[in-house]
């Protein structure tokens, strides 16, 4: 199974013959970490590095997609390689279903449908009484089948997702984390800072997988397609957020494996410092690589891979084969 490949530390990646190699200087010496090319999927980028043309062709020839992000863990973009798994006619129904108000407007109802599961699903199974989350399940959850336009639909999502963060000091069990609202531009908190930092990771996550497929990236349902951004991982990221990301910060406080150590503080922001973020990946890619048997493959499949598998889904109800219904865990 590939994984990810995570660089926190500056250096340069280079190429040399058939062989890609990551330098960094310790103690005066350079260290050369060979990158098994033939079992990575990406490669995430939080350092200072510099590469050249000849490692970005090598990176290229074998489909292997670079995410870049700032000092502060903050994305900053991507190199994707010249796509070969590509479909006029798939790009075509993807942009119909766009114009097509209804078509639109089912598909993005689907992702939210497919969020507030998990959402709910992370507060059964973390104890907390049915009262207090009573308005998201009754009131909240069926207004988002009426709705009539993505930013309608947008503005209860809001409404759901303040409420749920509402809940967050309810499951996490740390006196050195607490979180008074959802604060991102900038996170004002360790807690924020982990939320933020865990859903840009999970956009380039998704956004890898799209790029395995024949889906168009730029072409999104519910998040207004945009010039400079790949809306379609936002989509699709909705639903996995609360599956993928939260439940990974509710376990990482309460077991205390990340402290309030692995944060740093600058003016009005807090962000996790290199310490910090080497804890988060490597728990972050472990949850990805746990399987669970899929009813209907009848095989056990990655959480990983069920996200490319809603990518499939996706485009099987584009081309008519299926209607889409999101992700909902059964287990």
């Amino acid at each position: 199974m590939s994984r990810r490949f995570y660089i926190s530390s500056n250096g340069r990646l280079r190429r040399k013959e058939n062989t890609l190699y990551f330098e960094t200087e310790r103690e005066g010496e350079t260290v050369k970490t060979a990158i098994p090319i033939n079992d990575i999927d990406a490669i995430y980028i939080f350092g200072e590095v510099d590469l050249n043309t000849k490692a970005l062709n090598y990176l290229s020839q074998h489909d292997i997609p670079l995410h870049f992000f700032n000092y502060y863990g903050f994305y900053s973009g991507s190199f994707l390689p010249r796509r070969k798994n590509v479909s006029g006619s798939l790009t075509v129904e993807q942009v119909r279903h766009y114009l097509d108000a209804e078509k639109r407007q089912y598909i993005a109802v689907s992702f939210i449908e497919g969020a507030v599961f998990h959402i709910l699903r992370n507060l059964k199974k973390n104890g907390i009484p049915p009262e207090l989350y009573g308005d998201i399940e009754k009131e909240l959850l069926p207004k988002i089948y009426t709705t009539t336009s993505p930013e309608e639909l947008m503005a209860i999502e809001g409404n759901i997702r303040d409420r749920y963060y509402r809940l967050f000091n309810k499951i996490i069990n740390n006196k050195d984390f607490f979180m008074e609202k959802r604060e991102k531009r900038p996170p004002d908190n360790p807690i924020n800072a982990l939320i933020s930092f865990g859903n840009s990771i999970l956009y380039n996550t998704v956004l890898t997988e799209i790029y395995r497929t024949q889906l168009d990236p730029a072409v999104s349902y519910l998040h207004a397609p945009q010039e400079k951004r790949f809306s379609l991982s936002l989509d699709i990221a909705e639903i996995f957020k609360p599956f993928l990301v939260d439940p990974l910060i509710f376990s990482l406080i309460n077991k205390k494996q990340i402290t309030i150590k692995d944060f740093d503080r600058e003016l009005n922001f807090a962000y996790l410092n290199e310490n910090g973020r080497k804890k988060f990946l490597k728990a972050y890619e472990e949850r990805l690589q746990k399987t669970v048997k899929h009813r209907k493959l009848k095989r056990k499949v990655s959480y990983r891979r069920l996200i490319r598998i809603e990518c499939y889904k996706l485009i099987k109800h584009l081309i008519g084969d299926d209607d889409y219904k999101p992700f909902k865990a059964w287990w």
